[in-house]
């Protein structure tokens, strides 16, 4: 009888403890086959996008638990492309993102807000030519999956939209009717697929 007590509370005891522990984030690193770092700006009267195609990144999530969420990206400069060389050779230049002198773009995140199952506000500070700045992105979540090889794979969509010249990116050039060839606000989207790490 008191063999069976001892069973009882100790089973007790190992549940409670299972129904206690927190639920922590899983970590992830960026899929780059999967993932799109890519951007959008006006020029003169439509817009022009490229992307990133060098970079590298990781991320911790659990739905559960969304004050455990952080995010980390790094985007080499010079991978920048506009399907359009000489363009984006001016780009690579000190007329923009002077890549010799400011290689990377970094964006590390500081905090989670207004999280609903489908979404988010994801806080953090990103650097653009050597320039640190906070920014907020919209995080819509699109959850978590296993693939048919049995890699569990979490992934989302992040889109914010920023002033080039906070960044000092401040070139451009007037047309004849006085407008400037070159817009202000970029929009940055960011296509994310990550890999869960054991």
């Amino acid at each position: 009888m008191r063999r069976g007590r001892i069973l009882t509370v100790f089973l007790s005891a190992v549940l409670w403890l299972g129904l206690a522990a927190p639920v922590l984030a899983a970590n992830y690193a960026i899929d780059l086959d999967h993932t799109t770092v890519s951007f959008k700006i006006r020029h003169l009267l439509s817009y022009v996008q490229g992307r990133f195609n060098q970079f590298e990144g990781s991320f911790s999530y659990g739905p559960e638990k969304p004050e455990t969420w952080k995010a980390n990206m790094t985007a080499q400069a010079a991978s920048i492309d506009t399907n359009v060389p000489p363009r984006d050779k001016h780009l690579r230049s000190p007329d923009f993102f002077d890549v010799e002198k400011f290689p990377t773009l970094i964006f590390t995140s500081t905090k989670v807000t207004d999280t609903t199952p489908a979404g988010a506000k994801l806080h953090g500070l990103l650097t653009i030519h050597g320039v640190e700045k906070p920014v907020v992105f919209d995080l819509e979540i699109h959850g978590v999956a296993k693939d048919p090889w049995g890699n569990v794979r979490a992934a989302f969509t992040a889109t914010a939209t920023i002033n080039r010249k906070d960044f000092g990116l401040t070139w451009n050039k007037a047309v004849e009717t006085g407008q400037l060839l070159v817009g202000e606000e970029v929009v940055i989207t960011l296509e994310v697929e990550g890999l869960l790490q054991e």
